[in-house]
């Protein structure tokens, strides 16, 4: 069973820019939000906290415009979510991504920055 812990960013990241999806009623954020909390833990086994702060990043931001991309094309909310996690695996940590933020390189996009903002939700601070 995934843990779907609830958004700390709900102007802005992830929630705030899913909901800002104009004349879509499949963009409900709630919903989107846990479908995509789903999704992201099952494929990059990232714990919770990690799922949760990386939809709330600058980075969730950037994910739920290509969810919003394919919502536009006429996809269903799932289909759409589905699409930017294959799309996000696809893409990999380059030299520079990787100097900045430690995440090995060549990983794939999605797995690098969940599992990252996993590993710094528990660093005492």
């Amino acid at each position: 069973m995934t843990t779907i812990l609830p958004s700390r960013n709900t102007e802005w990241g992830y929630w705030g820019t899913i909901g800002r999806v104009e004349n879509d009623p499949a963009a409900d954020p709630a919903k989107a939000w846990d479908i995509a909390s789903r999704r992201i833990a099952e494929v990059t086994t990232a714990s919770p906290e990690g799922v949760r702060d990386f939809l709330d990043s600058r980075h969730g931001r950037h994910f739920a415009d290509d969810v919003a991309s394919e919502l536009w094309k006429g996809e269903t909310l799932k289909v759409a979510i589905d699409a930017a996690i294959t799309r996000w695996m696809a893409w990999r940590i380059d030299r520079k991504t990787s100097r900045e933020t430690g995440i090995p390189r060549g990983l794939p996009y999605l797995t690098g920055l969940a599992n990252h903002f996993a590993i710094m939700a528990e660093l005492p601070y």
